[in-house]
């Protein structure tokens, strides 16, 4: 692509961001779609569906670990990676209110804290867990559980959606180009996180009334979704064509198709496939679809500007 065909004031260089900042896009999209969905069932839920609200923070812990896995390798220089929270040469903590890569940092830490508090009660209901009763106190309904839930859920729903805000304040054609990235974000993790927790709660029990409120759920935020990346489009005004290629094939097919068209289609009309496996199937594709999102955005945009 020709430097000189993009506006100079929209004109940065390339940050560098390949497949570690989409996985932990992703995985971090996850963890906090999660946790938040766990703590929703946990505090407004009946006691029946705790089992799922617990498959939601057996969830979340791992993945925020690894979103920080993946953030810290990309940095180059992961042994450096504290200097993201803490000024080198004061050894005081940094928190930049103005940046959203601060913010980002700072509240995948603490949200992190919390995800492995929430991973320990999740705990208490299983046999091991039993020998600790403490352990009960760390979900709710008691006081410090529900605390937990609470903040730890208003963490996951920032975490889920602040990187694409972060894109959105990045200057870079298609993410500086539009508001809307964040509301993506968000909408996209909801999805993808509802669709896990059916996928692995459909491998747990083949059906439960949890379950399918889930399913429900995954459904109506496809639907939001559908519209969001509608409205994605229509706000980058003459910026869409850096999508009329390659890279607009896949975010029609992939994302629009086959990651929300197809999985509503399987949600409304389970009897589409055979033996049950329709929930499944949907929200396997969900996944997939939220994956490539991510690659359509982060790659489409990294290969504007790059020598040919």
């Amino acid at each position: 692509m020709n430097p000189g065909a993009w506006p100079s004031t929209l004109f940065t260089s390339p940050p560098g961001w390949h497949w570690l900042i989409i996985g932990y896009f992703f995985v971090g999209g996850l963890a906090g779609g999660c946790f938040f969905l766990a703590a929703l069932i946990d505090l407004f839920g009946r006691p029946e569906d705790r089992p799922l609200a617990r498959l939601g923070y057996y969830v979340a812990f791992p993945a925020v670990a690894l979103s920080g896995i993946f953030l810290t390798l990309d940095l180059g220089r992961p042994l450096r990676f504290w200097h993201m929270l803490i000024e080198s040469h004061t050894g005081r903590p940094m928190f930049k209110t103005y940046s959203p890569m601060s913010l980002g940092s700072w509240a995948l830490l603490i949200f992190g804290v919390f995800a492995f508090v929430a991973f320990l009660g999740a705990l208490a209901d299983t046999e091991r867990g039993r020998r600790w009763p403490w352990l009960r106190r760390l979900r709710p309904p008691g006081v410090v559980g529900s605390l937990v839930a609470i903040v730890g859920g208003i963490l996951g729903f920032f975490v889920a959606g602040y990187t694409g805000v972060l894109l959105t304040v990045t200057n870079r054609p298609i993410w500086a180009d539009t508001t809307l990235l964040g509301l993506n974000f968000l909408v996209s993790a909801a999805s993808t996180s509802a669709a896990l927790l059916v996928l692995l709660g459909r491998r747990r029990w083949s059906a439960s009334a949890g379950l399918e409120a889930l399913e429900r759920f995954d459904a109506w935020i496809l639907v939001l979704e559908l519209v969001a990346v509608v409205g994605l489009m229509v706000s980058l005004g003459s910026m869409l064509h850096a999508w009329l290629n390659a890279w607009g094939v896949l975010l029609v097919g992939g994302v629009i198709g086959m990651g929300i068209l197809v999985p509503l289609l399987l949600y409304w009309r389970p009897r589409l496939i055979s033996g049950g496996r329709s929930a499944a199937v949907a929200a396997f594709l969900v996944l997939v679809g939220g994956f490539i999102f991510r690659v359509v955005v982060v790659l489409s945009s990294e290969g504007i500007g790059r020598p040919m």
